[in-house]
């Protein structure tokens, strides 16, 4: 998950990618639905969301997703341990707590493995992750049932700041697939789902598909 050096006159902008964020609780149960969405189009990342704060606990549910996000090409991203990261094989980890567990996230686990920094709720606090040395900055809230951070407006606005200035990728939250096509155009590098793909009334594979749909079009209006 990186992004090219963008020199004085910026090149084309890469075509965002999706970074899809599993529902709290998902196990190997999850591996069927999870491998639909994944088949469905360019997903470049998945985070396995879950609460357990202890490797242990976490690595039997955690296992199976990360081996079905790899199997189809995507990194597969861990949270709340960072040694959950070694036992479950995963890409990376997402910091998303306390700028100390993102320091010794990158301490422990980079260059080799990805560590992203989520749970960013101003500028500062991006610009702190960034400079840290988060492969990416996430911006979205994604505590289960959220609301505060979440709004469009807010979210399209961190996009615009923050590729307009920075080397580093963001991610940034979608609430909904409404959502997917002005946040690829305001310049997320990486457009995240999680409620908007696995509760989609047609289904995640649909739904991914209509966020791909979605990017293409934004990117043929970037470039007109």
């Amino acid at each position: 998950m990186s992004r090219p050096h963008r020199p004085e006159t910026p090149p084309k902008r890469p075509r965002p990618r999706l970074y899809l964020v599993t529902l709290p609780g998902s196990d190997g149960r999850f591996v069927p639905t999870l491998r639909a969405a994944l088949a469905a189009g360019d997903v470049a990342a998945v985070l396995i969301w879950t609460d357990a704060v202890d490797a242990g606990i976490a690595l039997p549910a955690v296992e199976p997703l990360v081996t079905a996000a790899q199997a189809a090409g995507a990194a597969a991203l861990v949270r709340g341990d960072t040694r959950l990261v070694g036992r479950a094989k995963a890409d990376g980890f997402h910091a998303d707590g306390t700028f100390d567990e993102l320091a010794t996230a990158i301490t422990d686990l980079a260059p080799a493995r990805i560590v992203g920094a989520g749970n960013l709720r101003s500028r500062d606090d991006a610009m702190i992750a960034g400079e840290a040395g988060a492969d990416y900055v996430f911006f979205g809230n994604l505590s289960p049932g959220a609301t505060t951070g979440n709004g469009r407006d807010l979210l399209l606005e961190r996009a615009e700041w923050w590729q307009a200035l920075f080397e580093v990728p963001c991610v940034v939250m979608a609430s909904t697939l409404d959502d997917v096509g002005p946040l690829a155009r305001a310049g997320a590098d990486f457009v995240a789902l999680r409620d908007a793909i696995w509760n989609a009334p047609a289904g995640p594979a649909a739904a991914v598909q209509a966020a791909e749909a979605a990017i293409a079009t934004a990117m043929i209006e970037v470039a007109a």
